[in-house]
């Protein structure tokens, strides 16, 4: 069966994305921040032969702007919007939604994803139902399902966007085979970002 890897992102538009970012960097920074480390990872992970890569669009009519996607998302021509609810419906939407196969999710603008992680998380599935690229912050970067023998969601009752967001969706897989991959971190304000380009 095909793996898919799937990369959620908002279309990159100057005052809509990142807005936590954009409140210590301005809204052109945290703009031009996204829409390079979309336009970065897209052209490192979409035509690998090794997965079918999705791009999992929001809001749900910029998936009609091909012009849009060409220029942000290069090489990205399978796409699906996100649809409405939290980030744990919408995630579930799009894994329930997509032909059989493993599928692994990661957000559009983290920086250090590399194809060997992707590939890594795809093995892991090999011998486990669930793979997490956890962050340092107890949220992770990345979530893999094996949707063998059936699609079930681990995202109902999450609390996004705190410590324990890992913890909930695990807790979610209680009885199923879990792995983790490469930790990572996303940039959400000016202090991760400010590490990230000390770090870069």
């Amino acid at each position: 069966m095909q793996n898919h890897l799937v990369i959620f992102a908002k279309a990159p538009r100057i005052g809509r994305v990142k807005s936590r970012l954009a409140a210590g960097i301005g809204p052109v920074g945290a703009w031009a921040f996204q829409r390079n480390q979309l336009k970065d990872l897209t052209r490192r992970l979409a035509r690998d032969p090794r997965w079918c890569c999705w791009l999992a669009a929001a809001p749900d009519r910029s998936v009609f702007d091909h012009a849009l996607w060409h220029r942000a998302a290069p090489g990205t021509t399978a796409r699906i919007s996100q649809g409405p609810g939290d980030l744990g419906a919408r995630m579930a939407r799009v894994m329930g939604l997509l032909p059989p196969g493993p599928v692994v999710v990661i957000g559009g603008d983290i920086p250090g994803i590399t194809p060997a992680m992707i590939a890594r998380a795809f093995r892991r599935l090999g011998h486990a139902d669930a793979v997490f690229g956890p962050a340092h912050d107890g949220g992770y970067w990345l979530v893999g399902l094996k949707r063998r023998p059936r699609f079930a969601d681990p995202f109902t009752g999450v609390r996004w966007s705190t410590e324990h967001a890992l913890a909930d969706t695990a807790a979610n897989l209680s009885g199923m085979r879990i792995d983790m991959i490469d930790a990572l971190d996303d940039i959400d304000d000016a202090e991760g970002y400010r590490r990230w380009r000390r770090g870069a």
